[in-house]
């Protein structure tokens, strides 16, 4: 397999991985980015097939070792070679022979004419065209079931929803915007949602709010992508609460998002069992994520425990 094929048969396999897989990689890899780096590639080898290598002339006359083995030894330009059916033979000629035929040897030693470079420019143009087709494919995914597909009317339902349910944790009224342009949360900010501490509005990406949607108004759960999507949104409504140590803060969220979950159509031990996996998750995430980690403290009975009184925690 040549590279070029190689590399469009990883660049398909990775859209699809982007379109069909965790949300995760959705969040953190802009897909405008890995198209980029496609068209990039296809550029670098339509110059590359365009430029060529340089044509060489293939050196007819006896190597050294021909010259052993067959007891030539006169110098090579007293020698010619002379096509004798499907082979070649070399023959010793002398400074007599007629130019005619000296003339004919060069001429055959010329290179053949290069072909115009139509084959480079054609997969040029095949690699373009499924970069275009992976894009509208992309395109049409999303338009018809991502956050995008909804009318505005639910938009604005499902957020004023949000905003309520982000208002009983932050002790006061807030409202919650999903951001739909990518300015404040997302791919770029490598974050799901973002607040001003004690603000009164907070932003979370359209993935984690059509999570929270699929939840509150289909009644769908999607394991833990639903448990990441209630944890961020009540995260947020803790920064607007006041709250803005972010260890502290993602503490107290498993613990609310019980009662956010609840108040989302999931049952009791639904909602705590998907908080004690985000809890579990907290602990295994990497260094970029370190000031997200939860305290020691952040336990049944510890000090940032918000209800001592209860043995569950979350």
């Amino acid at each position: 397999m040549s590279p070029w094929v190689a590399v469009r048969v990883a660049l398909v396999a990775f859209v699809l991985l982007w379109i069909l897989g965790p949300s995760e990689l959705r969040s953190t890899v802009p897909l405008l980015l890995v198209f980029l780096v496609a068209l990039g590639l296809e550029v670098n080898f339509l110059v590359g097939a365009l430029r060529g290598a340089p044509a060489r002339s293939p050196d007819r006359l006896p190597q050294e070792v021909d010259r052993g083995r067959y007891g030539f030894e006169r110098e090579p330009d007293e020698l010619v070679v002379v096509e004798d059916g499907d082979s070649e033979v070399w023959l010793a000629v002398s400074e007599e022979e007629d130019e005619e035929e000296d003339e004919a040897d060069e001429q055959a030693a010329e290179p053949a004419p290069v072909p115009a470079p139509s084959a480079p420019i054609r997969r040029f143009l095949v690699g373009l065209g499924l970069i275009v087709v992976l894009v509208g494919a992309i395109w049409f995914v999303e338009s018809r079931t991502g956050w995008d597909s909804l009318d505005r009317e639910t938009k604005i339902e499902a957020s004023d929803r949000f905003g309520d349910e982000a208002s009983v944790i932050a002790g006061k009224p807030v409202s919650i915007l999903c951001d739909e342009s990518g300015d404040f949360v997302g791919a770029v900010q490598h974050t799901d949602g973002v607040a001003i501490v004690g603000g009164d509005h907070a932003y979370l990406t359209p993935e984690r709010c059509l999570d929270l949607y699929r939840l509150a108004f289909d009644d769908e759960v999607t394991g833990s992508r639903t448990g990441r999507a209630i944890a961020v949104l009540a995260h947020e409504a803790w920064h607007l609460r006041g709250e803005r140590d972010e260890a502290k803060t993602e503490c107290y969220a498993l613990q609310s998002g019980v009662e956010l979950g609840e108040r989302l159509g999931l049952s009791e031990d639904r909602a705590r069992q998907l908080m004690r996996q985000q809890l579990t998750e907290n602990a295994l995430r990497g260094a970029g994520s370190f000031e997200y980690r939860v305290p020691p403290d952040c336990r049944d009975g510890g000090a940032l425990d918000l209800d001592a009184g209860s043995s569950s925690f979350p």
